[in-house]
């Protein structure tokens, strides 16, 4: 645990990590972003965890970046402002980066406010469950930025059409849980005091999946979106399913589907 993100381990192969500023809506400085970057290099290795859910801590999910102040990257003191402005950029936008390239699920419980990139830590994750208390807005115009931002440009009209995307980072106008459900952008809204009960069930819901599925299965879905033709996605389905159907994993899945029982994975 450090001071800015909490690391919890309700059970094997999860872990949660709690984004802990709640005094700024655990907005984005240099070491909330630091620690993120630690958990998900160290996450690249991780053969043991499956699934992360990514939340805050207090009310808030994440506010988006600190405008009291995102402090400097490492080394960087003696470049110049273009190139420190750079750093501070590619710093913050490689975590969503970081986040599409890793094996393991990612579901955001999104506890209150996601604005800016806040928001975009939420449209990079592969599941996104809210409370009806949760706020949304992609913001970064409304400061002044190009509304293109955090790879939002790209995640967003992939999730919710480009028709919306276009008017929800033009106008960065707020929109609330009911919407975002509406639209797409949630897999699902409960109740304040349910959100940790949902989140648990949708994580038992994955954890069902044999190790190497779930991850090929997450790998897949995103790059299917880069793919230039259908025929394209086929054939890179076609190589998922010969690479899962030779191991133990799918054997002990098929058993325990026809014996309706838990299936018990090794990861092999």
């Amino acid at each position: 645990m450090t001071d800015v993100l909490s690391i919890e381990h309700p059970r094997e192969g999860v872990k949660i990590l709690r984004m802990n500023r709640p005094d700024k809506l655990n907005a984005l400085d240099i070491e909330l972003a630091a620690a993120l970057h630690r958990e998900f290099d160290a996450l690249a290795s991780d053969r043991t965890t499956r699934v992360v859910v990514l939340t805050g801590a207090g009310r808030g999910f994440c506010a988006g970046l600190d405008l009291d102040g995102y402090g400097e990257v490492p080394d960087t003191e003696q470049s110049g402002d273009v190139h420190r402005t750079l750093a501070r950029q590619e710093d913050i936008a490689s975590l969503v980066q970081k986040i599409r390239r890793l094996p393991q699920v990612f579901v955001a419980a999104v506890n209150g406010p996601a604005a800016g990139g806040g928001f975009a830590l939420v449209c990079a994750c592969d599941v996104r469950i809210a409370a009806e208390s949760a706020v949304f807005a992609v913001s970064f115009i409304k400061v002044g930025f190009s509304g293109c931002d955090i790879g939002t440009s790209w995640l967003l009209p992939r999730i919710v059409g480009a028709g919306r995307a276009h008017e929800l980072m033009l106008t960065a106008r707020k929109f609330g849980s009911d919407e975002a459900v509406r639209i797409g952008l949630l897999a699902d809204v409960v109740a304040d005091d349910q959100l940790d009960g949902r989140i648990d069930t949708c994580v038992s819901d994955l954890l069902a999946a044999p190790p190497l599925s779930l991850a090929l299965t997450k790998r897949g879905m995103w790059l299917s979106l880069e793919m230039p033709s259908f025929d394209t996605a086929v054939e890179f389905e076609n190589r998922q399913q010969a690479l899962t159907s030779v191991t133990a994993d799918q054997a002990e899945a098929m058993t325990a589907f026809v014996e309706k029982r838990s299936p018990t994975y090794e990861n092999r």
